[in-house]
C-alpha cells in the first residue's frame, strides 16, 4: 500500500493506493475528512464499484449464473496503480484481473483522479469497458466529513439544486439487509436546512433519488457552511452510523443504488444501473470544496 500527496497554497490531500481512497483533506492545516477509526467506521472516502449498496441475497444473476457480491462491490479493497501525477493532479487505475473476473465477469478499467484547484478537490471517475460484451455497473462515492454533532447540537446539511435551496426532499427508506423498500419519508426544509442528529439515521441512510439536489453543504452551529459537495448524479445518500453518535457524516453522490426488497431480476435489470458497450467510456465527477 502506497500513500500519495498533493498540495497547493490552500489544500493538502493524501490518497491511498488501496481503493484509490482520499484519506486526508486539509485546508490551512485543518482536517475535514474522517480518519477511518474502526470504532465507528473504518473507512474515509471509499469509491463504490461495480455496485453501490447491497444486493438482494448478496448475489446477482448474469448470463444464467449467480455471482456472490458484498456491499458496495470490491474496488474499495483492491490495490490501484499510479497512472500519473503532476503538481495539481493524481490519477490511479484498477484493471480487471483474475480475482475480479471470478466475481465480476467483465474486463474493465477504472480510473480515479483528484485535481486541486484553489480550495476545491475534484474527484474524477472514469470507467472503460475493455470487454467484447456490454458491461453493467454502478459507481458512487462515500466521503465522510468531520461533524462532531455528538458534542454540540446545531450541525446541519444544507441542500441546493441549481443554485437554489431545496425546500422538500423525499427519502427512500432502507430496510432489512440494506435493501430499498417501497416506503418513503418526506422532510420539509427551511432555507434548505436539514438538522443533523443521531436520530436522523435510525432508519439507515437517507437516499434521495431522481436528482433532488446537486449540492450538499455542512453547516456548523453558528450557521457557517464549512464544506460542500457538488455533483451531477441521479442519487445522493446522507449517512452516519446509527445509534453510535459518530463524529462524522457522509455525503454520497451515486450513479447506482442498492437492490429493492422486491427485486427478482438480472444484473441487466437492476434499477439505476449503467451500461457501457464494448470500448465505451463513462466519466463523471464531483467536487469537494472547503469553505
Amino acid at each position: 500500500m502506497q500513500d500519495y500527496f498533493l498540495q497547493n497554497d490552500q489544500l493538502k490531500i493524501k490518497v491511498q493506493s488501496k481503493g484509490g481512497e482520499l484519506k486526508s483533506l486539509q485546508k490551512d492545516g485543518v482536517e475535514y475528512v474522517w480518519n477511518g477509526d474502526p470504532a465507528f467506521w473504518g473507512r474515509s472516502t471509499p469509491v463504490l464499484f461495480p455496485f453501490v449498496g447491497s444486493l438482494k441475497g448478496k448475489r446477482y444473476l448474469y448470463n444464467g449464473k449467480e455471482y456472490p457480491m458484498g456491499q458496495h462491490g470490491f474496488a474499495r479493497d483492491m490495490e490501484f496503480d499510479l497512472k500519473q501525477q503532476t503538481d495539481s493532479e493524481i490519477r490511479l487505475e484498477l484493471k480487471a484481473n483474475e480475482e475480479s473476473l471470478a466475481k465480476y465477469p467483465f474486463r474493465f478499467r477504472l480510473e480515479i483522479g483528484y485535481v486541486l484547484e484553489n480550495s476545491s478537490v475534484s474527484v474524477l471517475w472514469k470507467v472503460i469497458n475493455e470487454d467484447t460484451k456490454p458491461m453493467y455497473f454502478s459507481i458512487g462515492g462515500h466521503p465522510a466529513f468531520l461533524c462532531p454533532f455528538s458534542e454540540e447540537e446545531g450541525y446541519a446539511f444544507v441542500l441546493r439544486k441549481g443554485g437554489k435551496t431545496v425546500e422538500e426532499i423525499t427519502s427512500t427508506i432502507i430496510g432489512e439487509g440494506g435493501l430499498a423498500t417501497d416506503e418513503t419519508e418526506e422532510y420539509g426544509l427551511e432555507n434548505g436546512i436539514l438538522p443533523i442528529s443521531d436520530e436522523l439515521f435510525y432508519k439507515d441512510a437517507l437516499v434521495l433519488e431522481s436528482y433532488q439536489a446537486d449540492e450538499v453543504a455542512l453547516q456548523n452551529p453558528q450557521g457557517k457552511e464549512y464544506i460542500k459537495v457538488s455533483f451531477d448524479m441521479p442519487l445522493v445518500g446522507l449517512w452516519s452510523p446509527p445509534h453510535k453518535k459518530a463524529p462524522f457524516v457522509c455525503i454520497e453522490p451515486w450513479c447506482g443504488r442498492c437492490d429493492s426488497k422486491a427485486f427478482e431480476g438480472t444484473l441487466e435489470q437492476r434499477q439505476w444501473g449503467n451500461v457501457l458497450q464494448p470500448g465505451e467510456t463513462f466519466e463523471t465527477c464531483h467536487r469537494i470544496t472547503c469553505l
